[in-house]
């Protein structure tokens, strides 16, 4: 017997089995490595209720994937299996290559809901296929600061029903193919200035602001019918001065009586700062009982996690209950949500459909389409054969991860003659326009709203090289300089896909392969 069993538990040992396996039922676990680890195969016959993959977890291989997932079906067919497949920057499916899809910003920019409808069905298509139950994703916040330094092109935009009408799309093209859409950051992450991995960050806005614009989209998207509301590690003091609101009853009373929502209210992962750091409950065990206590019925831990860890917060939640913290009926109800939520994914995969090779092929050409629609072009494209391209490396984004990401590391053929070079923002930039010669300059960076540091550099490289093709793989910052005699092309996203538009660009492309329109927007 586990030593979290030996938690106090009113009733004896049948009650205590009980009330454990009611605690499994509200954890959305992890493990490390591709396959099942034992101590996670016996969790799931005791009644795990999710299991969320990572990258760590998964080869790149849908087969591998395959195989995974029904494993974990073969031994809880009940088991919400789940992972973060926004599409873009933030993939676990492609973490080894980048995504097949393109992300929110770029379906936000080029504005067709049937579009994002669409890819989000050819999404949900490919992870049903796989036996993925729940995608955390689409991302709901409104991109409102410019200093966020975790949103960014995850974001379906700066406008609160923009995001809606594009976020209600991704809702209803998931559940096209079958698939239970997990809508986040409730209330909103994107008036931030901090990231909630590693900070405690402050939502600063007026309540009637707040419902404005941050409430908007999570209530058009309960209402298009999302199964699942993740909760933000966010403080919002016009609402709740005293907790985050993934611990926060108030927040989550607004969520089910203002809102009207009625499904699965599940945590951002607990081991992130913002919840089980110094500056919140100050561990992951007594922020998981806090959640449940404040109405939360799914606790996402984090990833890549052992035995020991995950059992921890088991006996957290089953000591809570011995001594009355948290009562058992809420217990009950949370682990009833989530069975009810698994048993309606577990009716859906009789009814999977096969993704066939032209199904694949439209996917493609959609996100293409998607990706070209999005870019966008400030200034004129000089001539860049034979360029000096270089990939500016800057922190990655927690969300994200590490994922490939640039011009010759996912289109080796882009340009004939090319030099790739690696900089930070502590490279020199003379050294690196001196390596560069009278050679055209192509120079990519990612989310150059999130670092000074990167802008600074990148505004001496063009204020030495005019003629420097500056190329922004993220969310657009206005800061960002516009080289005088070169052009500046913003993708919204760093995925294959939008690269690939920006290959085609420099090649002298004026549209997609196959698609007779015209170039990116000037």
């Amino acid at each position: 017997m586990d030593d979290d069993a030996h938690a106090q538990v009113p009733g004896g040992p049948e009650a205590g089995a009980a009330v454990r396996r009611l605690a499994l039922g509200v954890l959305m676990g992890c493990f490390e490595g591709p396959s099942l680890p034992g101590w996670v195969e016996q969790d799931l016959r005791d009644g795990l209720g999710s299991l969320c993959l990572f990258g760590s977890n998964l080869t790149g291989d849908d087969a591998q994937a395959t195989r995974l997932v029904r494993r974990v079906h073969e031994l809880a067919p009940g088991c919400l299996v789940a992972l973060d497949e926004e599409g873009g920057d933030v993939t676990r499916l492609d973490q080894h290559r980048g995504s097949r899809t393109v992300g929110a910003a770029v379906l936000g920019e080029a504005d067709d809901v049937s579009l994002t409808r669409q890819v989000h069905a050819d999404l949900g298509a490919r992870l049903a296929a796989v036996g993925v139950d729940l995608d955390l994703a689409p991302v709901l916040d409104v991109s409102s600061s410019p200093d966020n330094p975790v949103i960014g092109s995850r974001s379906f935009g700066a406008d609160a029903r923009h995001v809606a009408r594009h976020g209600t799309a991704a809702v209803r093209g998931l559940a096209d193919a079958g698939l239970a859409a997990c809508v986040k950051h409730f209330p909103g992450h994107g008036d931030t200035s901090a990231d909630s991995h590693v900070a405690a960050p402050v939502v600063t806005a007026s309540a009637g602001l707040l419902h404005e614009r941050e409430l908007l989209p999570f209530r058009a998207a309960v209402e298009a019918g999302a199964e699942a509301v993740m909760t933000a590690h966010v403080r919002v003091p016009a609402l709740d001065p005293d907790r985050p609101a993934s611990t926060s009853a108030v927040l989550t009373r607004l969520l089910r009586e203002e809102l009207g929502f009625q499904g699965v209210v599940v945590t951002d992962a607990l081991d992130m700062a913002g919840v089980s750091g110094p500056a919140a409950h100050g561990s992951v065990e007594a922020a998981a009982v806090a959640a449940l206590v404040a109405g939360a019925d799914l606790l996402c831990l984090g990833a890549d996690w052992s035995r020991d860890r995950v059992h921890a917060v088991l006996a957290a939640v089953l000591a809570a209950v011995g001594d009355g913290t948290l009562p058992q009926a809420r217990l009950a109800e949370a682990a009833s949500r989530v069975a009810r939520l698994g048993d309606a994914a577990r009716r859906r995969r009789a009814h999977v459909v096969t993704v066939t090779p032209q199904a694949q092929a439209a996917a493609a050409a959609r996100v293409t389409r998607a990706a070209w629609e999005a870019t966008s072009v400030s200034g004129r494209v000089p001539a860049v054969s034979g360029a000096v391209v270089v990939r500016l490396l800057d922190r990655a984004n927690a969300a994200v991860g590490e994922v490939p990401w640039g011009l010759l590391e996912l289109v080796p053929d882009a340009l004939p003659g090319a030099t790739g070079v690696d900089a930070d923002p502590g490279t020199d930039p003379g050294a690196v326009l001196a390596r560069a010669g009278g050679r055209a300059l192509v120079v990519l960076a990612r989310d150059t709203h999130r670092s000074p540091a990167v802008r600074a550099w990148l505004q001496r490289v063009v204020a030495e090289r005019p003629d420097t093709v500056l190329v922004d793989l993220g969310w657009p910052s206005l800061t960002t300089p516009v080289p005088p005699r070169g052009a500046l092309v913003r993708t919204r996203g760093a995925s294959p896909a939008s690269v690939r538009a920006v290959a085609d660009l420099l090649a002298g492309a004026e549209a997609p392969p196959g698609d007779p329109g015209g170039a990116p927007g000037q």
